[in-house]
């Protein structure tokens, strides 16, 4: 074991020096907030030290420099680990704020989150997903480097790195990641697997004992391994190998010990999730010549030596400001596109083609309407990328004339279903595959990345394979746009396993997520309006397989009443009704049917449209009151999908018709029907309900 320096004159020394100041950083956070993840950080200190120090590109007095390597933890247990290495580095987060490590209100979190802590990417803890964040950034850099860059310019320029643990490589959302990026030839991106065979619970030996190096190669990975993880010369190395790799993505596996240094804990899972205890801690510091007192020690010259990121970022991106200056002299047209898109901002008129679709009793597919939709809309938005898992011809996803997100070299002729644009990394559309997990994840990075609108599609049911990359979109306030289509019963013939039936009010449950259900394609547009305006949270656009009428807004309501939410689409003829129909998507125009059924019974009945709970909500009260009044009489709610959550609106009075219960493999219309989706059954139900007292609910 290493023996107690305080100072060292050589470079070999400072360099153990700051490797231990980091773990010591790291095991005295731990310690004081009893509570933490210890052996990480103790085994990882090196090549973490040896990456920040000689080759990240980071400008810690401008976290937010757009040509920035980007780095992901994606081990997020290992949280203190990057918040002694943001510390050391510069950044502003203040030793006081270490001491704070898992405390109410402290900028360092037990894992590490996004508009937090200055200097953290992406959220990470959930394992594999900052394993997919990464790889999404890397697309974004390739993208964007492909569409702006020229000779003599190279304006994004940069890598992205990740710490990886097993528990990642275990999850399922690293083998879908990996096996796209190592199609796309991701060469600017590079993984640092923390090799210690410990997980939480046991040794890797009982659950994880197939070749990593040869899987990851089998996927195309560039693989090096290194024996000795405290080895920051061949960490060095390996690094510099892997920033040569042009057309492979690198996984550098380096065989580390989990709790390196502590006597009676190291490499056992005992090290992995709880502090190593005071008596532990005084021990380690003993067997690797660290002073036992003070805590939190850092050495002067440490600080020094670590501090010189500032400068040299600084200098990096003063350099990449110059190179600006004149790219935006020579291809000024290019360079304000590119502003644009750094600072999050929409072009002009992004929206002026968005089409308005005619009065149609037949109508289109919502899913469809949003095709066309898309297809205009992409030209005048540079920043939307994204993709489906598979599904382009069933989502009407593709980006005409967009080029797919391919490898350079990748041959046309070979290859089907084209978008047209040609292939490669200047694509736009990605071709994620049947991998919706992965597809979520990636679709964060690219986000977090910055510059770009991502977005993806599948099936709705089938948003139950992206439910963790999508929580964490909702949790970061990113911008994300989600299109599920086939989202209900109607779907038909495919039966239950395709049917959403709990999909929508599994969604609506994450806090911060929009979800917009439109009813018909003037809806689907003013819905398509919102996702790319909404820049501070996710969006789920709900989307219909099936045929809905495009309402006459001549005698309805105007569409961009969606931006609201819920909005009266047809008053009661005196303006008092007796009775509010609501529903969302494919149900309204059954609601419509319904209400002129019921207005030949000279009832007063007012439609309310709701495609949006989230945007309902965020409305003043008086607002919400005007469109369902607190005294009134019945509510009839219609979707189909579960009644979960729809009392809210209806009241313990009201009803609703829904679907509690699977569905059935059958033609659409007769599952529909089958299931109570009948303009013959809304109008009974309103009846009924008629008749029976009501004490009034509020919006306030």
């Amino acid at each position: 074991m290493n023996k107690a320096r305080t100072s060292g004159s050589s470079s070999g020394q400072l360099d153990q020096l700051s490797i231990d100041t980091i773990r010591f950083l790291s095991v005295d956070a731990v310690q004081k907030a009893k509570s933490g993840h210890p052996g990480l950080p103790l085994g990882a200190a090196p090549m973490a030290y040896v990456l920040w120090t000689r080759f990240l590109q980071h400008s810690p007095s401008n976290p937010d420099w757009f040509n920035r390597d980007r780095f992901v933890l994606s081990a997020g247990h290992g949280s203190m680990l990057l918040y002694s290495l943001l510390y050391l580095t510069g950044y502003d987060l203040p030793l006081d704020q270490l001491k704070q490590f898992r405390q109410w209100g402290s900028r360092t979190p037990g894992h590490p989150e996004r508009g937090i802590t200055p200097g953290v990417e992406t959220t990470t803890g959930p394992l594999g997903q900052g394993f997919g964040n990464a790889a999404g950034m890397a697309i974004a850099e390739a993208y964007l480097a492909t569409r702006y860059n020229r000779p003599g310019f190279k304006i994004v320029r940069h890598f992205t790195y990740a710490l990886v643990s097993d528990g990642d490589l275990m999850e399922g959302v690293a083998a879908e990641t990996a096996s796209l990026a190592g199609h796309l030839k991701l060469g600017r991106l590079i993984y640092l697997y923390d090799d210690n065979r410990i997980t939480l619970a046991a040794s890797t030996q009982l659950t994880f004992t197939e070749d990593r190096a040869q899987r990851f190669a089998a996927y195309g990975w560039h693989i090096q391994s290194i024996d000795d993880g405290n080895d920051v010369n061949a960490i060095d190395r390996a690094i510099h190998a892997a920033r040569q790799e042009t057309e492979r993505p690198s996984l550098i596996l380096v065989r580390t010990h989990i709790g390196y240094g502590s006597p009676h804990k190291q490499g056992t899972f005992a090290a992995h999730g709880s502090p190593l205890g005071e008596e532990e801690v005084k021990l380690t510091k003993e067997n690797l010549g660290w002073p036992i007192d003070p805590p939190f020690l850092v050495p002067e010259e440490v600080e020094q030596h670590c501090r010189q990121a500032v400068t040299r970022g600084g200098q990096a991106e003063a350099e990449w400001n110059a190179t600006f200056e004149a790219y935006e002299t020579q291809y000024p047209e290019l360079a304000g596109e590119l502003r644009l898109l750094i600072k999050g901002e929409l072009p002009p008129g992004w929206d002026a083609n968005i089409p308005q679709f005619p009065a149609d009793g037949k109508g289109l597919a919502t899913r469809e309407a949003s095709g066309k939709i898309m297809d205009t809309m992409h030209r005048t938005l540079p920043a939307l990328i994204g993709g489906s898992a598979d599904l382009n011809p069933s989502t009407y996803t593709e980006l005409k004339d967009a080029g797919n997100f391919e490898p350079p070299d990748m041959a046309v002729g070979d290859l089907q279903g084209s978008a047209g644009g040609g292939w490669s990394y200047a694509g736009r559309n990605i071709q994620f595959g049947v991998r919706e997990h992965a597809m979520g994840a990636i679709l964060n990075g690219l986000a977090t990345h910055g510059g770009t609108i991502p977005f993806g599609a599948t099936f709705l049911t089938f948003s139950d394979y992206m439910r963790p990359p999508i929580r964490l979109a909702a949790l970061m306030g990113i911008q994300v746009v989600y299109v599920f289509t086939h989202d209900s019963l109607a779907l038909g013939e495919d039966g239950p396993t395709h049917q959403s039936v709990e999909q929508i009010a599994s969604l609506r449950a994450i806090p911060e997520l929009i979800v917009i259900r439109p009813a018909d394609a003037n809806e689907t547009a003013m819905a398509w309006r919102v996702a790319i305006e909404t820049r501070d949270r996710p969006v789920a656009l709900i989307l219909t397989r099936q045929s809905v009428p495009t309402l006459d807004r001549t005698q309805f309501s105007a569409a961009d009443g969606l931006k609201r939410g819920g909005y009266i689409l047809a008053e009661a003829p005196n303006g008092h009704p007796d009775l509010i129909l609501i529903a969302s998507g494919s149900e309204v125009p059954l609601i419509v049917e319904a209400r002129e059924k019921l207005l030949e019974q000279k009832l007063q009945v007012r439609i309310v449209s709701m495609p949006s709970w989230e945007l309902f909500e965020t409305q003043p009260g008086e607002y919400r009151n005007t469109v369902l009044p607190p005294v009134v009489a019945a509510r009839l709610a219609v979707e189909a999908g579960v009644s979960q959550g729809w009392y809210r609106y209806v009241g313990n009075d009201g009803d609703v018709l829904a679907v509690d219960r699977f569905g059935t493999s059958a033609p659409g219309k007769m599952v529909m029907r089958e299931y109570g989706f009948t303009v013959a059954n809304v109008c009974r139900r309103a009846l009924t309900l008629l008749k029976t007292p009501r004490k009034g609910i509020t919006h306030g």
